[in-house]
């Protein structure tokens, strides 16, 4: 009985601190409402970005800094930086607001150092993912918690929603993990095997990183209230915000796990238009052969149409030249399947241009599956049958998942 009047009392507190509109409260509401408990007293890092904010838009940063008896010391930022606003790799820096310290853990090293903790008794861990295992900021997260361990000091996350639902788990579980170069950035965009959807929250995804891959630091989660397991992020009342440059929306968020795997080929992506992630393409396309290939295979769930882009972004293919390619128009959530539409595409950009659709080392290690490659093109295997063939490792990591699911 008390315990069902504290989860009540909290519930209305939540409520009344939210907008009317929003019907999930993330971590950090729900911490503001238990009065900062998990950190009082205490000199707190926080690795956070833009996405890290409450329903009313406020930033963690200013929330924790002005906390009372909430100590924040400083701030550590992942890929693309505290602002969410860079696509190389960055310096640590001060921040202008709060005169705070800013650790880049996107440049020399990716992990938090020694120097780095020692004004720290507990990191705080508050970034907004998008549900693909090969998205930097989960390997941000492991190698934290990693350091956190090391310095004897805990490990909080203000959970998030998986923007992609946190029901559907797919694509293959990697064969091979990335090799942990000294700078601990090797392997950020395959921390640990774990399948391309997993379905998790960031903070349940810290509770299975814990305990199934031998980290142990003294982890907690502050979940959130009122998210359920099916809904995508617009259905959440949360705003969305782009939480890298190029993950403009969450229809890209969406195909990020499937066709964004095309990131690691001689493709551009469309980095820098307004629809990355949405349109596919290179100088040397014909656009109608893809088309044709690719409406040909009856894919559920998606339409295509030929496009023309200029993508804009410094360092990725065919930058300020025209591309040729495909855009996708449409999605029926019900119906998609992302990881075997990207199979396809793949497939069909190799049959209709064989000699200038290339992949690179990168494409291994996000498809997860280091025969995939082959099997699509020289052996022209059916995309479908190489994805049943993941189907048993799924099973089992679904039987381990369930574990650590919070909601």
């Amino acid at each position: 009985m008390k315990w069902f009047f504290s989860l009540s009392f909290l519930l209305y507190l939540a409520l009344c601190v939210a907008p009317a509109t929003a019907s999930v409260l993330p971590g950090i509401d729900v911490l503001a409402s238990r009065r900062f408990d998990t950190l009082r007293g205490k000199r707190v890092g926080l690795i956070t970005n833009h996405t890290g904010r409450n329903t009313k838009g406020t930033s963690t940063i200013d929330i924790l800094y002005q906390a009372p008896d909430v100590r924040l010391t400083a701030l550590f930022s992942p890929e693309h930086g505290i602002r969410g606003k860079s696509d190389v790799k960055l310096d640590s820096g001060v921040d202008s607001r709060t005169g705070l310290p800013i650790y880049s853990l996107y440049g020399k090293t990716c992990r938090p150092t020694p120097d780095m903790l020692k004004n720290i008794d507990v990191l705080v861990f508050d970034i907004q993912d998008i549900g693909t295992r090969f998205y930097t900021y989960i390997g941000t997260l492991s190698l934290a918690m990693r350091a956190a361990k090391a310095a004897g000091i805990p490990f909080v996350v203000l959970d998030r929603p998986n923007p992609i639902n946190g029901v559907t788990v797919a694509g293959a579980i990697p064969d091979k993990l990335p090799p942990e170069r000294k700078s601990g950035c090797g392997a950020i965009t395959c921390i640990h095997p774990i399948p391309t959807r997993h379905g998790m929250t960031v903070g349940e995804l810290a509770r299975l990183f814990n305990s199934e891959f031998g980290i142990g630091c003294r982890l907690s989660v502050v979940p959130m209230l009122g998210w359920q397991r099916h809904m995508y992020l617009d259905e959440t009342g949360l705003e969305w915000i782009n939480p890298s440059p190029n993950m403009k929306s969450l229809d890209a968020a969406l195909l990020y796990p499937g066709p964004g795997t095309l990131e690691t080929t001689s493709l551009s992506v469309a980095r820098g238009t307004a629809e990355p992630f949405e349109m596919y393409g290179a100088p040397w396309v014909n656009a109608d052969a893809v088309l044709k290939n690719l409406q040909a295979r009856k894919l559920t769930g998606i339409t295509f149409q030929t496009c023309s882009f200029v993508p804009t972004a410094p360092g990725h293919p065919h930058k300020g030249k025209t591309c040729y390619g495909i855009r996708i128009t449409s999605i029926d959530r019900a119906k998609i399947d992302p990881i075997l539409m990207g199979m396809h595409m793949a497939q069909a950009f190799y049959q209709t241009h064989p000699h200038q659709f290339k992949r690179y080392e990168g494409f291994k290690t996000e498809v997860g599956d280091s025969e995939a490659w082959d099997l699509l093109t020289v052996k022209a295997g059916k995309p479908g049958e190489i994805v049943e063939q993941w189907r048993s490792e799924l099973e089992e990591f679904g039987k381990i998942r369930q574990k650590y699911l919070l909601y």
